[in-house]
C-alpha cells in the first residue's frame, strides 16, 4: 500500500502538485537543514542552500528517474549547492573588537572560522536525525556541536562532503561517489585525508568525562549554578565551575582564550563593566545555550548576544559568544520588559 502511495504522490508531484512535492520531501527537510549547516557552519547560509535545494528539486523532479533513492537525491543536491555557496561566496569577516574604554586580555590564539553561527535544537523538532548507514563514525549530537562543526569548517571543501556523507550520516563509498561526480578510489582518498586532518584538531576533551545528558538532573544543576553566578557577576563562582583547560571564543570576532586564568580574566572585565545580566535559557547545537539581556540608560532590557556551553563531567569546557542578531534564530526576543525597581 505504501508503494502504490509513494508511486502516486510521486506521479502527483512530477505534473506540479505543489502538496505532493511537499509530502515527499518534508521527511528529509529537518536533516538536509542540518546537513546544510554543518557544510556551511552559519545558520543563515544553512537556511538559503536548504530553500535552493528544495527549489532545484522541485524545478528538477521530473528529471529525476529513481535509479537513487529521493533521500539519496536530495543530499545529491544540498551538497552541491554548499559546495558552490563554499568555493564562490564572500564569508563573513573577522570582526575587531569594538567595546570603546575596554582592552580586552591578549588572546592565546585568533579564530578561522569567524561566519560561526549557533543551530537552534528546536529546528529538530523529533530530535536530531538518526543515522541510515552502518559507517556512522560520530553520534549525532556530536556531530553538530559547535566543536566539531567549527573543526569542519577548516577542511577543503570536497574533504568536507565526503567526510559529512560518509562518517556523520553513513553512506556508502558508491553512493558518495555518485553524489559527487567522482571515482570510489578519489571518495576514499579525501575521506582519508579529512579523517587525519579532523584527528588532529580534535578537542583535547576527546576520551575525557562526557558530557551528561541533555536536560539531566547533572545538566541542570550545573546550568542553575551559571546561571546564578552570572547574574550575580560573580566571578569566583562563575571560575569555579570551569575546566582548568576552558575554552572561549566570540565569533565573528577573532579572539580565543584557552586555560582558566586567562578565561577568568576575560571574565572580569565582563563583570566589572557594573552590567546586569539577565539570561534566558535555550539550547544549541545539543549544547545548554543563554540569551544575555541588559537594561540600557531608557530602563529597556535589551540582547546583547548568546552564549553556548560545552559540558565535560560535571565543569564547563567552552563557552562561546554569539552576537545578538542570532537570538531570532532561537524564538528570543530583541528586549524584555524591565526589572521592577530598575
Amino acid at each position: 500500500m505504501a508503494g502504490v502511495m509513494t508511486a502516486d504522490v510521486f506521479s502527483r508531484a512530477r505534473t506540479g502538485d505543489g502538496g505532493a512535492f511537499r509530502e515527499l520531501t518534508q521527511p528529509h527537510v529537518r536533516e538536509l537543514q542540518a546537513h546544510c549547516y554543518r557544510m556551511l557552519g552559519c545558520f543563515q547560509e544553512a537556511e538559503d542552500a536548504l530553500q535552493d535545494t528544495l527549489l532545484t528539486a522541485w524545478q528538477g523532479l521530473r528529471g529525476f528517474e529513481q535509479r537513487a533513492s529521493l533521500r539519496t537525491w536530495l543530499y545529491r543536491i544540498a551538497t552541491n549547492r554548499c559546495l558552490n555557496v563554499i568555493r564562490t561566496a564572500n564569508r563573513r569577516p573577522a570582526k575587531a573588537w569594538n567595546i570603546p574604554g575596554i582592552e580586552p586580555p591578549e588572546p592565546t590564539g585568533l579564530g578561522e572560522v569567524p561566519w560561526l553561527e549557533p543551530f537552534p535544537d528546536s529546528q529538530h523538532v523529533h530530535g536530531f536525525a538518526a543515522p541510515y548507514g552502518s559507517e556512522v563514525r560520530y553520534e549525532q549530537t556530536q556531530s553538530i556541536s559547535l566543536a566539531f562543526v567549527t573543526a569542519l569548517q577548516l577542511l577543503p571543501p570536497r574533504q568536507l562532503a565526503v567526510l559529512i556523507l560518509r562518517d556523520v550520516l553513513g553512506f556508502e563509498a558508491k553512493e558518495v561517489a555518485g553524489m559527487l561526480d567522482s571515482t570510489v578510489e578519489s571518495a576514499n582518498s579525501a575521506l582519508k585525508r579529512a579523517r587525519a586532518s579532523l584527528k588532529l584538531r580534535s578537542p583535547s576533551s576527546v576520551g575525557g568525562e562526557p558530557p551528561p545528558v541533555a536536560g539531566s538532573p547533572q545538566e541542570d544543576a550545573i546550568v542553575a549554578k551559571f546561571v546564578s553566578a552570572y547574574e550575580a557577576s560573580d566571578l569566583d563562582a562563575l571560575v569555579a565551575l570551569l575546566t582548568d583547560d576552558v575554552f572561549m571564543s566570540m565569533p565573528p570576532m577573532p579572539l580565543e582564550y584557552e586555560g582558566r586564568d586567562v578565561v577568568a580574566r576575560f571574565l572580569a572585565i565582563v563583570f566589572g563593566s557594573g552590567r546586569k545580566f539577565t539570561l534566558v535559557q535555550t539550547r544549541a547545537n545539543g549544547q545548554p545555550a543563554f540569551g544575555i539581556y541588559v537594561p540600557g540608560p531608557d530602563g529597556i532590557v535589551r540582547g546583547t548576544g548568546l552564549v553556548a556551553l560545552a559540558i565535560r563531567g560535571d565543569r564547563i569546557c567552552a563557552m562561546i559568544r554569539f552576537e545578538n542578531h542570532v537570538l531570532p534564530f532561537f524564538g528570543l526576543p530583541p528586549s524584555l520588559a524591565p526589572v521592577a525597581g530598575q
